[in-house]
């Protein structure tokens, strides 16, 4: 009787989920057969209000459209779609300014420089540009101070103009409290990943790296902002060394906002401008504007853009991470595809298993036989990401883009003195050969095995400046000194030979084009092609939940969490950079 009443729960549970699934599935397809070009009227103002992550791509949210599920997904701003909103808001007669908020710009410092360059191409229009924030992060700032006449909430506000931070955690006290030894290998004095693990500070030639690093990527930001505010290099330069305009009040002062305001007196400056009433002005937001235009093009000539953004791991990943089986499979697809004229590989990446970097570094330099592939780094492309773009012709990045850190490491832990002396485990083991048990976290390592895993570091090493050296036309020993997993920004691999321009992917693509003889007939295509608007329902249903709770609970402790949890990642040699310049 038990088994019976169980059997029919269970299939009245699968009926309710089957209903409830039709349901969902009747109000995605009604919601996109309703879909039709948004009317724009006179006297419109495209409303930019970034107020979510900048990706690399905008994810299409399957739940659009559908009230009840409109807070689930939260996918972020595509960086590319953002742009050609921009772009297409330019020439729009409907379109007669930007109203901009950005209290936030969450995005790495290259993709606030590729927004910033389009909204100053905008202003080339003759159109205005209004900035207002109830509060500026050093980011937003920077990314407003384009704008033709920046504003600030009047009380309570703050202006964040203090310059740029790169802090690490360290472990090496917490292991040794806890008796955990990390045994680490690394090719390169530079190769900064493994010093959380065994140290309790940066080492000098880190720090003075990192010194470097920050002078050449803050004085690229100040620089623009002087331009756009008409100051002076050495004005803005002692601003912001010195906070000087971090409260409201000095911001005007300092020249750095134009007035303090609320946010409907902002409204009352662009009615002005465009001399209507208040009910004339017609906002509207960047999701909208998006379905007032199509950018549908006709072409049998195409470009591809493979977007590979996020940690690289073996196998397929997920849409956080670079799988190199799905992404060597895409990228010989479109070098096999005669209907793809060439090949942009957008990169946005610190790095991660040499193995899998490598997979896919022999997939881009096998399509590179075929047609033209071009590199065009974003905020990251260290490492593993950089030994992707070393096997395509081109490689273009931005001046601020992270790039090089040709270097490798290894990690293991020896966990024994923590099982025995703190929990009271002890392990034993039979093995078949005196080094079976090489990878067992629960001992120490011999001499022998130390020599042993560091040799197989220092060949992984040998072979990435190798193919290196190769991609870049040089000889081995002229390009081992920009490696030694030594981190650059673009202006300075530029100067040192390990890109070829300065450039955002616009410039990637219209290259690609030129390179494959289409300048004048072809259209993007984007890849990995994005699931079926069901399956990503069910994704995203099936989400994890949890680790988004848990984040907004620890809240700037939740990287570190996450460097933790990456070490099950950390297996084989990795080609990978840990750094993180606070913005």
């Amino acid at each position: 009787m038990k088994f019976l009443r169980n059997l029919l729960a269970t299939l009245v549970g699968l009926f309710i989920f089957t209903l409830f699934m039709f349901f969902i599935l009747i109000l995605i397809v009604s919601a996109g057969s309703d879909e039709k070009l948004v009317e724009l009227k006179e006297n419109t103002v495209l409303h930019l209000k970034l107020n979510k992550p900048i990706l690399e791509r905008e994810m299409e949210d399957p739940f659009e459209g559908i009230p009840m599920f409109s807070s689930i997904q939260d996918s972020g701003i595509g960086l590319m779609e953002f742009k050609e909103a921009i772009k297409h808001a330019a020439g729009d007669d409907r379109v007669e300014g930007i109203l901009l908020e950005t209290p936030n710009a969450m995005a790495g410092i290259s993709t606030i420089c590729e927004l910033r360059d389009a909204l100053e191409k905008f202003k080339e229009s003759g159109k205005f540009i209004l900035s207002y924030s109830e509060y500026y992060t050093e980011g937003a700032y920077f990314l407003s101070s384009v704008a033709d006449e920046v504003y600030l909430n009047p009380d309570f506000s703050i202006l964040e103009f203090n310059g740029l931070n790169i802090e690490g955690m360290y472990f090496k006290g917490l292991f040794e409290k806890l008796e955990i030894e990390p045994i680490t290998f690394k090719a390169g004095d530079y190769k900064e990943i493994s010093e959380p693990f065994d140290r309790k500070n940066m080492s000098p030639a880190v720090r003075q790296r990192y010194d470097e690093l920050l002078a050449n990527i803050h004085g690229n930001l100040l620089e623009k902002v002087a331009q756009s505010r008409s100051m002076s290099f050495d004005e803005v330069k002692n601003i912001s060394d010195s906070a000087l305009a971090n409260l409201e009040v000095d911001a005007v002062k300092y020249g750095l906002v134009d007035k303090l305001g609320y946010r409907d007196e902002v409204i009352d400056v662009i009615k002005e401008k465009l001399g209507v009433e208040e009910e004339d002005v017609h906002f509207v937001s960047y999701k909208k504007y998006r379905k007032s235009f199509s950018n549908y093009k006709s072409s049998k000539n195409r470009i591809a853009v493979i977007v590979a953004s996020g940690n690289i791991v073996p196998g397929k990943g997920d849409i956080d991470n670079i799988g190199s089986e799905k992404y060597a499979k895409e990228i010989k697809r479109a070098g096999d595809d005669d209907k793809i004229k060439a090949i942009v590989i957008r990169i946005n990446s610190g790095g991660g298993s040499a193995l899998a970097s490598d997979i896919m570094w022999r997939a881009i330099k096998l399509a590179a036989e075929k047609k033209p592939v071009i590199a065009s780094m974003s905020d990251y492309a260290a490492s593993g990401g950089y030994y992707m773009a070393m096997a395509c012709d081109t490689i273009l990045a931005q001046p601020n883009t992270i790039t090089g850190s040709i270097g490798v490491f290894s990690m293991l832990f020896n966990m024994q003195g923590f099982l025995e002396n703190k929990l009271g485990i002890t392990t034993d083991n039979v093995k078949t050969g005196h080094f079976s048990d090489i990878f067992s976290m629960t001992k120490p390592l011999s001499e022998y095995e130390i020599q042993y895993l560091k040799k197989n570091t220092l060949k992984s090493y040998d072979s990435f400046i190798t193919k290196a050296a190769e991609g870049r036309s040089m000889e081995k020993n002229e390009l081992e000194p920009l490696a030694s997993g030594r981190i650059w920004t673009g202006d300075e691999a530029l100067e040192n030979g390990l890109i070829d321009m300065h450039g955002d992917l616009d410039d990637a693509v219209a290259i690609a084009a030129e390179k494959a003889g289409v300048e004048d007939d072809y259209k993007i295509r984007v890849y990995p092609i994005q699931k079926p608007p069901l399956e990503e329902l069910i994704q995203s249903l099936s989400g994890d939940y949890e680790s988004k709770a848990i984040s907004k609970k620890l809240d700037v402790f939740y990287p570190y969490l996450k460097s933790i949890e990456t070490l099950k990642e950390l297996r084989g040699v990795q080609a990978r950079s840990l750094i993180k310049v606070s913005f």
